[in-house]
């Protein structure tokens, strides 16, 4: 499937926050979020060495804007062991160290994306960034999530994030990328927040199917 370039930037005078709002926000809290983190960032380097064998960080690469890959920087929350197979993991696992369960239940693990954000490669908020292998299982409406950079945090994230299923968390990517404006980005942060705090499980909610969308929307 061939992409088209995302309506951000299509008229700057009507949308200036898609045209350049969004990305000035992103490196406004971006850099100054790493500079305030500098020394937890240090804590938790100082914790996963000292717990257990490995690197300090997990890096991958993962789908940006346009099916361009680009490698994501976390901190490494799982043994050294080899795995065979990539699958979400929930809770406590032989996988995951014991620091590790805790970085994940936090999303400390995620804040060495900032320096993605910086680089340009994410956004603080937008669909997270998938594998590349996933691009093959990817229909017409899952396709639509890479036309926004991947964020740190998203709407399916806000709805339930791995309780959901990935056609779910598709139909709020897509939704997303309709939607983008400073307001929702920032109710989506605020909401993140309270997901970090009391649990994802807490937040969760099916979305609309495309088709009852459309419906809504005529009636």
């Amino acid at each position: 499937m061939k992409l088209t370039r995302m309506k951000l930037g299509m008229n700057w005078l009507t949308h200036p926050y898609r045209a350049f709002g969004k990305r000035l926000l992103d490196l406004c809290v971006s850099v100054s979020a790493l500079l305030a983190v500098a020394p937890l960032f240090a804590a938790i380097a100082v914790a996963i060495k000292l717990t257990s064998r490995g690197p300090v960080f997990f890096v991958q690469e993962r789908l940006g804007r346009n099916g361009r890959t680009f490698r994501t920087y976390k901190f490494r929350t799982m043994t050294d062991r080899e795995r065979t197979a990539h699958q979400e993991l929930f809770g406590k696992t032989d996988e995951v160290t014991a620091v590790g369960f805790w970085l994940r239940r936090f999303k400390l693990d995620e804040l060495p994306q900032l320096w993605n954000i910086v680089n340009g490669d994410m956004s603080l908020v937008g669909p997270r960034p998938a594998l590349p292998a996933q691009l093959a299982e990817y229909t017409e409406l899952a396709h639509r999530r890479l036309l926004a950079r991947p964020g740190l945090t998203g709407l399916a994230q806000v709805h339930g994030n791995i309780f959901l299923s990935w056609p779910e968390r598709w139909v709020y990517d897509a939704e997303y990328v309709d939607r983008v404006s400073f307001s929702l980005d920032m109710w989506i942060i605020v909401r993140t927040v309270a997901v970090v705090l009391l649990g994802e499980e807490r937040f969760l909610k099916k979305p609309t199917p495309p088709d009852e969308q459309v419906a809504r929307r005529a009636a």
